[in-house]
């Protein structure tokens, strides 16, 4: 009764629902997908204890990440599914056994509240954030008619505890490569980002959960996307960086002989 009291206490019914899918309607044989699309708390939630500054800084979602996946969903005509909770309250790229599913520390800055949950807390969280992300974007995969690419877009900092990333878009795989491969062959052409591949993370650090998740049991070609966030705060940079990676992902696409539909490499010139 506890549990179900502070599940139903996480997000009021006007902060509902924790996760939404944009342009379902999408043509195109792909899903995207942003685990980090928001900095969003609920109320019942205070701050999560956290400072005021913290608030809105990476720690609590991928900036720029959700501007460019939503400037992609319509590049590419895909659907979109984004969590509207930040990543600080639950983090859907993260499976609930996982500590870092909340997090109480996320490099520097702390988040109190999420320290020493117990397990019907952490399992409120689960149910009410996680679960209602995983279905949507289950479904959604179901909903396509030919199996989808899954893509994922992140975006992370230029530097972290102190050292200075040189790398400026990631491409992450985990045991299938297929399409991050063929997309880091075709980045030269589009974009002049420095581009890696399962950099300035990989499957080592636990961050390929959404595509072990949706993608390898279904054998779906698929790519986690991390962008430097100094590229992507603003509008400019968002659109920029999302007309280089639909021609990248299009170009991909047909070299892994996946039915791409559109023409984004095209819009983007024209």
């Amino acid at each position: 009764m506890g549990a179900s009291a502070h599940s139903a206490a996480i997000l009021a019914p006007s902060e509902q629902p924790a996760a939404e899918v944009t342009n379902p309607a999408g043509s195109a044989p792909i899903v995207l997908v942003c685990e980090h699309a928001s900095a969003f708390m609920p109320k019942s939630m205070a701050g999560l204890g956290l400072r005021e500054e913290d608030r809105l800084s990476h720690a609590a979602w991928d900036i720029g990440a959700l501007a460019v996946a939503t400037r992609l969903s319509g590049l590419l005509s895909a659907p979109l599914v984004a969590s509207r909770v930040s990543r600080l309250v639950y983090d859907c790229n993260r499976p609930p056994e996982a500590p870092d599913s909340i997090p109480a520390r996320s490099e520097t800055i702390e988040a109190p509240a999420n320290a020493n949950l117990t397990p019907a807390e952490r399992q409120a969280r689960v149910r009410e954030i996680y679960q209602p992300f995983r279905d949507l974007l289950a479904a959604t995969i179901a909903g396509r008619p030919v199996p989808p690419a899954l893509v994922t877009i992140h975006s992370f900092t230029p530097v972290f505890f102190g050292v200075e990333r040189r790398v400026e878009l990631g491409l992450l795989h985990d045991s299938d490569d297929r399409l991050a491969r063929a997309m880091f062959t075709a980045a030269p052409e589009f974009t002049a980002l420095n581009t890696a591949l399962n950099e300035p993370y990989g499957p080592e650090d636990g961050v390929t959960h959404t595509l072990k998740e949706h993608a390898l049991p279904a054998g779906l070609l698929n790519v986690m996307i991390e962008v430097r966030n100094d590229f992507v705060g603003d509008d400019a940079g968002a659109g920029q960086v999302a007309g280089e990676l639909a021609a990248m992902i299009e170009r991909a696409l047909q070299a892994c002989d996946h039915p791409a539909v559109g023409s984004a490499g095209k819009r983007v010139q024209g």
